[in-house]
């Protein structure tokens, strides 16, 4: 019903964030790893990414970006700061496109990969928009990629068994968590400081909408799948250095292997069209998690798609890297600008680890 974005101001350029990295780092006599880097970097598809670091607050604090120094505290402070602010400016953003009021909010789902505190970021972004003290709130924290999918499903749950019910939902990620210096012993780790940006999301979800509020998108079925074999695939650690994780080279492997078997059994689930089973291009769109550019090829190749139905995820991606749960916000914002050209239709948004089967509907009137 409503759809809101935020991002930090510092703007990181790809080009050049290799340079910046090493030198930042203290790591320029690295000099085989920086030119992997610089590789790895150019191959990503992304323009440009939006930090809430500043260059500024790198400098003030070097032991965020040395190898094994412990700066768990320094980096949760700014984390338990910037996760609620952006969250509480996306969440303002879909308010106002939803066209109601704060008050009408009845429930606020909130995930992000940092922060953990309490009270937390669920309370504070409450208290930012000034909501009702009885707003029925969740928070979910460390929930990486999958994040945004898993609040919509449940928000989809909630929307559906609470009469009148008007779910805010909120994915708010700040990487502060997860800088370090790179290591060639790190390969996982360096991928993802190529790869991860800052952003938040929000959407209003709800069932029924009376006659001043705006169907965007409806989520007609959702469900949730571990691939076989993928649990270290990505994998993250709290520590005194932050979050360390990893993120396996097979990652794009497993998602390519089971992504076919997995949306065919969404769509029959879903009771989809046999012509939207059979023709995953013509009269179907693609809201994809944007997780990297080798796992968009291998989902666009393996499905047989054209090259334009992941390009609302490609655009997520170049301009704003991958912003982990919020990614899903963005991809279907961008889908919904596309959709005022195209049309209404019918498709399938995937993120990793969780299926919804969608119905998108850029106006008011829903059509099958």
């Amino acid at each position: 019903m409503g759809i809101g974005e935020a991002v930090p101001n510092h703007v990181f350029e790809q080009k050049s964030f290799p340079e910046y990295y090493f030198e930042i780092t203290g790591s320029n006599h690295m000099t085989d790893l920086k030119a992997k880097f610089a590789d790895i970097s150019n191959k990503t598809a992304i323009q440009k990414r939006h930090m809430y670091t500043s260059d500024e607050w790198l400098r003030s604090n070097p032991s965020v970006m040395s190898l094994g120094s412990p700066s768990f505290a320094v980096r949760q402070e700014l984390s338990d700061e910037g996760v609620p602010r952006l969250g509480a400016e996306a969440a303002l953003n879909a308010i106002n496109d939803w066209g109601k009021q704060a008050c009408h909010v009845t429930h606020l789902v909130m995930c992000t990969t940092a922060s953990g505190c309490m009270p937390g970021a669920d309370f504070e972004v409450a208290k930012l928009l000034g909501l009702p003290l009885s707003t029925k709130r969740f928070m979910l924290y460390q929930v990486g990629c999958h994040g945004g999918g898993l609040v919509l499903r449940l928000a989809k749950d909630l929307a559906e068994n609470n009469p009148g019910a008007r779910v805010l939902v909120v994915c708010s990620e700040v990487v502060a968590l997860g800088l370090r210096a790179p290591s060639g012993d790190l390969m996982g780790n360096l991928v993802g400081q190529a790869l991860f940006g800052d952003a938040a999301g929000a959407v209003i979800v709800g069932a029924d909408p009376t006659s001043d509020e705006q169907c965007l998108f409806e989520m007609v079925w959702a469900s949730q799948d571990i691939l076989p074999g993928s649990e270290d695939a990505v994998v993250g650690k709290l520590r005194e250095e932050g979050l360390v994780y990893n993120l396996h080279r097979d990652l794009p492997r497993h998602i390519e292997c089971n992504i076919e078997r997995l949306v065919t059994a969404a769509l029959e689930q879903a009771g989809a069209a046999a012509s939207v089973v059979n023709d995953w291009n013509e009269g179907v769109f693609w809201v994809m998690h944007a997780g990297g550019r080798d796992i968009l090829d291998r989902v666009e190749r393996t499905l047989g798609l054209r090259n334009d139905k992941l390009a609302a995820s490609r655009e997520v991606m170049k301009y704003h890297g991958n912003t982990m749960g919020s990614c899903v916000m963005f991809a279907l914002g961008e889908m919904r600008r596309r959709s005022a050209e195209r049309g209404p239709g019918v498709g399938v948004a995937l993120w990793l680890r969780s299926w919804t089967y969608c119905g998108d509907y850029p106006t008011s009137r829903a059509t099958e």
